[in-house]
């Protein structure tokens, strides 16, 4: 990806390819490669720090739909204190190499995508200056999808914009980024402990998110493929489902779930509408109304004895923006046995788990466009 371009951030995020062929992605050569090339970076004024503090607005187009967010600066202290809500468990590994890359380069390199509860004023502002205002950077990236930039400049504005959401939004929402938060918080933190002199106004006490408007956002099905059928034929696995479900053919045409609580399953050649019956979901429990708990427990756990997502080799995840052809394909290629297609996660169920301190199971929810690093990067010093 980077290959014929010297100024990709890749080779600040990912400095292991201007390193050794073959050499530890952990080890300090890596990260001291990455130090120097953001150093290079902005030696050569490919990344030019900006006189005075502005918000920004990122926003970006897939399949025809636009979403507008603002680029700002969120508080560590918001994520110690749970002013910023989380829905999934980190781990303490993946944490670790994000915090190194943060305190090495002393900077917030990569962003984090956030939500909050929609405000018709910012809502407003936002619109007023992207129907006004010539974008700073307006692109299509390779995978097709559009971004487009503006730097917020007006003084009044940028004052107005921090005073409603100290004002309006009581909470803000890890959507996509669970690692690179804690990373940033916990570095942050770090600094605090180590500065004797601490006020709280200092760079590290802050970290880089985009902020997304939750009512613009949508989240896209992340599905399964399961290696086995846990020693049954096909006629058996289909007989059991039926205890649970409503089992119907759908022949070969892709089939996709269209409401809450129906599912797809590919198998044996041939496509599958399986609905679950009454009983066997539980609307009024922020996990248990979640189609992933009703098909983790259901058939993934009872019928297929998988019992912990995170480490069967068994079953692998396939993100929806790759279509239900890949399902298909995983299957027919004798790679695994069975596929399940989900209807996707509303920002609705994703909240309600967040604001009642539950955690999604793992591969709940697949957020797309993905942020693009490099259009703004916050500084720690």
């Amino acid at each position: 990806m980077a290959e014929g371009k010297e100024c990709s951030l890749l080779r600040v995020t990912r400095s292991e390819i201007d390193c050794v062929e073959g050499i530890d992605i952990h080890s300090q050569e890596v990260y001291n490669k990455a130090v120097e090339n953001f150093k290079l970076f902005q030696e050569k004024k490919w990344l030019v720090e900006d006189e005075k503090p502005h918000f920004y607005i990122y926003a970006q187009t897939m399949d025809g739909r636009t979403q507008y967010g603002l680029v700002g600066a969120a508080a560590v202290e918001d994520y110690l204190n749970g002013i910023i809500k989380k829905h999934e468990l980190t781990r303490p590994d993946k944490e670790e190499d994000r915090m190194i890359h943060v305190r090495i380069n002393n900077a917030n390199v990569e962003p984090v995508f956030f939500a909050y509860p929609a405000v018709e004023e910012i809502d407003a502002i936002v619109k007023n200056i992207v129907e006004t205002k010539a974008p700073e950077y307006d692109f299509i990236a390779g995978d097709g999808f559009g971004h487009h930039f503006w730097v917020i400049e007006d003084d009044a504005t940028n004052a107005r914009i921090e005073e409603l959401f100290a004002t309006k939004v009581p909470y803000t929402y890890v959507a996509d980024g669970h690692h690179r938060t804690a990373a940033a918080a916990l570095v942050g933190a770090e600094k605090r402990k180590a500065n004797p002199n601490h006020t709280g106004d200092e760079e590290y006490n802050f970290f880089l998110a985009v902020h997304f408007p939750e009512n613009q956002l949508k989240i896209i099905d992340y599905n399964r493929v399961v290696k086995d059928l846990n020693g049954m034929s096909e006629d058996e696995l289909l007989e059991k489902l039926n205890a649970d479900f409503v089992v119907e053919g759908m022949g070969v045409e892709e089939y996709r779930p269209d409401a809450l609580h129906v599912f797809s399953m590919y198998l044996g050649g041939e496509w599958y509408k399986l609905t679950a019956r009454e009983g066997c979901y539980d609307d009024n429990d922020p996990i248990g109304i979640l189609d992933v708990t009703v098909l983790s427990n259901l058939v993934l756990d009872n019928l297929l004895g998988i019992k912990d997502l995170r480490t069967d080799k068994r079953i692998d995840f396939v993100g929806g923006i790759r279509g239900l052809s890949e399902l298909k394909k995983r299957v027919d290629s004798g790679e695994n046995k069975v596929a399940f297609a989900l209807y996707p996660v509303s920002m609705k169920q994703l909240i309600d788990i967040a604001d009642t301190g539950n955690i999604m199971p793992p591969k709940t929810t697949w957020f797309e466009p993905k942020l693009r690093s490099g259009l703004v990067i916050h500084k720690l010093d």
